[in-house]
């Protein structure tokens, strides 16, 4: 059975940093695209950034440009995300997600499988 179990949301001041890790189990995930969601009370679910599995090519979105940075290290099946400048807006859920394949997507609707969540809030 496959899991995806997301760690490392926290309460965090403006400016600051945290780091998410995302484990994977059930199955290696080396060669699929792994991504990360984030949903705030009200809103839609939101591309944060994503890594494919065949060419290991990171996207962004435009609200996280320059400040993330996502990484995965296979030896250990894991997903990590570097969140530095932290802002307000930042405040949601993060959710790990997994394709079934290599190919980038910034689709949520194109990941097969969900983590779910690790809170992250940032105080002004």
């Amino acid at each position: 059975q496959v899991q995806l179990v997301e760690s490392g949301g926290a309460l965090v001041q403006a400016g600051g940093s945290l780091r998410l890790s995302c484990a994977a189990s059930g199955r290696a995930f080396s060669g699929n695209t792994m991504g990360w969601f984030r949903q705030a009370p009200g809103k839609d679910r939101e591309f944060v950034a994503q890594i494919s599995g065949l060419s290991n090519t990171t996207l962004y979105g435009d609200p996280v440009k320059g400040r993330f940075t996502i990484s995965r290290d296979n030896t250990q099946n894991t997903l990590h995300l570097q969140m530095n400048s932290l802002k307000p807006d930042d405040t949601a859920m993060y959710y790990c997600a997994a394709r079934a394949t290599g190919w980038s997507s910034v689709i949520s609707n194109n990941y097969d499988y969900w983590g779910r969540g690790t809170q992250v809030t940032v105080s002004s």
